[in-house]
């Protein structure tokens, strides 16, 4: 039922996408319809999934990255009262800075290689991340904490066991959600860095084919770049759901 449902929204797409084209009477160079949009994907099938692959690279270095810090942060400032003067500013920084002002001095510092967008799409998945995380730490029930006090014998346990036993496993929905988040706004990051300045990935695709007038092999660039995003996000979301059996969706289900 899934599969129908996805492949009835996909040609109710194209179908309204070619309708558009119809109406307004948009030029090809301004507006191609899908059929010469898929013509192009299919022809260029190859060169295109280079360029697919370089730009997934970036996205999923830059995941990583950006979830391991973001995860990192939100333990220290759980852990130790001090670091959060210092580390709650720098999380909200990270945030408030829009990437595109950013983007030319990462290009500029870490050069016109990878380096540079996967250090834009950490920036981007950190907050998140962390901010999900650190909110899950921090929200953990103090019934359970008062437990765990209680099966040691300890009313001031460990706070580190009682991270590692407690607000970790509490927390992992919440960071769940996080990466949800990271995971839909990575190839944000990636892509961004590849606008200001590199000489490969899907970015760098759609910029060149703007500038040469071939509409057509940048919207199937852009097609290719949707499909990667929604492949990405659905990956994450089925490794959560069974990477964290104990937090079951609540929501009805109307089909299988």
């Amino acid at each position: 039922m899934k599969v129908v449902r996805a492949v009835v929204t996909i040609l109710g797409l194209l179908v309204l996408w070619q309708a558009v084209v119809w109406v307004s009477g948009a030029p090809p160079y301004l507006l191609p319809g899908p059929v010469e949009t898929l013509s192009v994907l299919v022809a260029r099938a190859g060169f295109i999934a280079g360029h697919a692959g370089v730009t997934l690279a970036e996205i999923l270095m830059g995941l990583a990255l950006g979830t391991t810090l973001g995860v990192s942060s939100a333990i220290v400032i759980a852990l130790f009262r001090p670091a959060r003067r210092w580390l709650l500013p720098i999380l909200v920084t990270s945030q408030a800075i829009p990437v595109f002002a950013i983007a030319p001095l990462l290009v500029l510092w870490l050069g016109y290689g990878m380096a540079s967008k996967v250090g834009m799409a950490t920036l981007i998945i950190f907050f998140p991340v962390a901010s999900s995380f650190l909110d899950g730490l921090r929200r953990t029930d103090p019934r359970w904490i008062d437990l765990a006090h209680t099966m040691t014998g300890d009313p001031k346990a460990r706070p580190l066991a009682v991270l590692l036993h407690v607000r970790m496993p509490a927390a992992m929905p919440a960071l769940a959600s996080g990466l949800r988040v990271a995971a839909a706004v990575a190839p944000i990051g990636a892509v961004v860095g590849e606008w200001v300045g590199s000489g490969a990935g899907l970015g760098y695709l759609m910029l060149q084919a703007n500038a040469r007038v071939q509409i057509d092999l940048m919207f199937a660039a852009l097609i290719t770049l949707a499909a990667l995003a929604v492949a990405l996000y659905f990956t994450v979301d089925f490794v959560l759901r069974k990477a964290i059996p104990w937090q079951p969706d609540t929501l009805p289900h109307t089909d299988s």
